[in-house]
C-alpha cells in the first residue's frame, strides 16, 4: 500500500525534464551534516530505501570506490557529513513524538550502518520538524519535543526557544563558527549507561597504577584524571599529547585497568578481561581535567580509546559535567563557581573547556539520601538548515522511479 504523506508540496517527488526529483532537507546539526527525510516518502523495501540514500549521498550502489569524493551526491566524504535521518511523527501520551532512524554511509562503499544514533544530527531534527509543519511551532516561547530513536531505543527531549519576532534563540557552540538557533538536548535516566551505577567502584576517586581517578558512568562510562598528575594542565593540545609518548603510553595502561576496576562488560555480557580493554575500540573513555581558564567551570581533554578528541563528545560532555556536581570525584575537586545541588529537581548548567571552545552542558540533579541523582544530563548544540528542496535522481532505477511516482 502507498503509503499517505502529509498535504505538504515539498514531501512529494516529482518528475521535471524526465527525471524524478526527491524532496530533501539539508540540515547541519552540531557538528555534523546530513540529510532528513520524511520516512513515509523512503520506500519500505531495503533494496529500493538503500538505493534511494546512496543516489543521495553520491556513494557507490555496488563495490568500494576508493577515493570516492561524493561529487554526485550531497554527502561530503567524513563519517560527520555522511548521515541520512529518517522521521516521522507518531502520538505518545496525547502528544506528537518524533520518530528518528539513522543511516550512517561511508564515501567509498555502499554498505549503510543501521546500529548508531548521532547525537549531534539528532539535534537538527526539532527544527526540521518545525519547519515542514509536521509538528506545530509555538508563537512565543519554549518549545520541546520527544524524540524515539529505533536505532538504539533510546528517547531524548529536543528543546529550542521562539523569540517575539518569530526566530529562534541562538548560540555559539564549539567548532561552528557563528550563532545558529539553539537547541538543548535531553538525555533521559542517564546513570549506569553501561555499569548500572554512578560511580562503578563504589567510591567517587580510586587510586589505580598510582593515579588518582573517578570513575564516572552517566551516558557513557569515563576514567577522570588529574592533568597535574601527568605534568600537565589540561590546556595542551591534542596534537601536543599525542606527541607525548610517554604520557599516551601511561594514559593507556591507566583507563584498562580503571576499566578492569569498573567491571565493564563484553556484547555476552561477560566481564571484559584486560586483554579485551586494551584492545576496546569504544570504552572506557578518558579525560584528563585541570582548573578553567577562559570562562567555563573546568577544563578537560578527552580520548576515546582510538585517539585524542579535537573537540569534546556530546556523551563525554554530559558525563564530566555529572561528575563535576559529586562531591569527592576529581572533576568536583577543580570545578569552579558552581551552585551546591539541593534536594530538589533543579537545572545545573556546567560549562566545559576543550580545544574547540566551551561546550554547555545542563544536568538535571539533587541530593538525595546522601547522594546525587540524575534525572537527565542536556548539551548545548545549535542546528541549520542549509537547503531544503528537490534533487534530480539521474541514475534511479526504473523500480525506484515507479515507487516514488506512486506518492501522493
Amino acid at each position: 500500500m502507498t503509503p499517505m504523506l502529509p498535504a505538504l508540496p515539498d514531501f512529494l517527488p516529482r518528475p521535471r525534464f524526465g527525471v524524478i526529483e526527491y524532496p530533501v532537507h539539508h540540515l547541519r546539526g552540531g557538528t555534523s551534516t546530513g540529510l532528513v527525510l520524511h520516512a513515509r516518502s523512503v520506500p519500505e523495501d531495503p533494496l529500493l530505501r538503500d538505493e534511494l540514500l546512496r543516489h543521495l549521498m553520491g556513494v557507490p550502489q555496488l563495490g568500494r570506490q576508493s577515493g570516492n569524493r561524493q561529487v554526485t551526491g550531497l554527502g561530503r566524504g567524513t563519517p560527520t557529513s555522511n548521515k541520512v535521518f529518517l522521521v516521522d511523527v507518531e502520538q505518545h501520551e496525547g502528544r506528537p513524538r518524533l520518530v528518528s532512524t539513522l543511516a550512517q554511509l561511508a564515501s567509498d562503499h555502499g554498505e549503510i550502518d543501521w546500529s548508531v544514533n548521532c547525537g549531534n544530527m539528532s539535534s537538527s531534527l526539532q527544527l526540521w520538524g518545525l519547519d515542514t509543519g509536521v509538528i506545530e511551532a509555538p508563537a512565543i516561547g519554549m518549545h520541546e519535543v520527544a524524540i524515539r530513536n529505533t536505532n538504539t531505543g533510546v528517547v531524548t527531549t529536543s528543546r529550542m526557544t521562539r523569540r517575539a519576532d518569530g526566530s529562534f534563540a541562538d548560540a555559539a557552540i564549539p567548532g561552528v563558527q557563528g550563532q545558529f538557533p539553539a537547541v538543548d538536548l535531553f538525555l533521559h535516566q542517564p546513570v549506569g549507561n553501561k555499569t548500572g551505577k554512578l560511580l562503578p567502584t563504589g567510591a567517587a576517586r580510586d587510586s589505580v597504577l598510582g593515579y588518582t581517578v573517578s570513575c564516572v558512568d552517566v551516558a557513557v562510562p569515563m576514567v577522570i584524571a588529574l592533568a597535574s598528575e601527568f605534568g600537565k594542565t589540561a590546556q595542551e593540545s591534542i596534537r601536543e599529547l599525542e606527541l607525548d609518548a610517554d604520557f599516551m603510553q601511561a594514559i593507556r595502561r591507566l583507563w584498562s585497568q580503571a576499566g578492569l576496576s569498573m567491571g565493564l562488560k563484553n556484547r555476552d555480557g561477560g566481564l571484559m578481561t584486560l586483554a579485551e580493554l586494551e584492545r576496546s575500540e569504544t570504552i572506557p573513555k578518558f579525560c584528563i581535567v585541570g582548573p578553567a581558564a577562559a570562562g567555563g567551570n573546568i577544563a578537560v581533554r578527552y580520548f576515546t580509546p582510538q585517539a585524542g578528541h579535537a573537540s569534546l563528545a556530546v556523551s563525554g560532555g554530559c558525563c564530566l559535567a555529572a561528575a563535576c556536581l559529586i562531591p569527592g570525584t576529581v572533576a568536583h575537586e577543580l570545578a569552579q563557581g558552581l551552585a551546591t545541588v539541593g534536594t530538589q529537581y533543579a537545572d545545573h548548567a556546567v560549562g566545559i573547556e576543550n580545544p574547540a571552545g566551551v561546550l554547555d552542558t545542563t544536568i538535571v540533579a539533587r541530593q538525595q539520601d546522601g547522594q546525587l541523582a540524575i534525572d537527565s544530563a542536556a548539551y548545548r548544540r545549535s542546528a541549520q538548515i542549509l537547503l531544503r528542496g528537490h534533487m534530480p535522481l539521474y541514475q534511479a532505477s526504473p523500480e525506484l522511479a515507479a515507487w516514488l511516482m506512486r506518492l501522493k
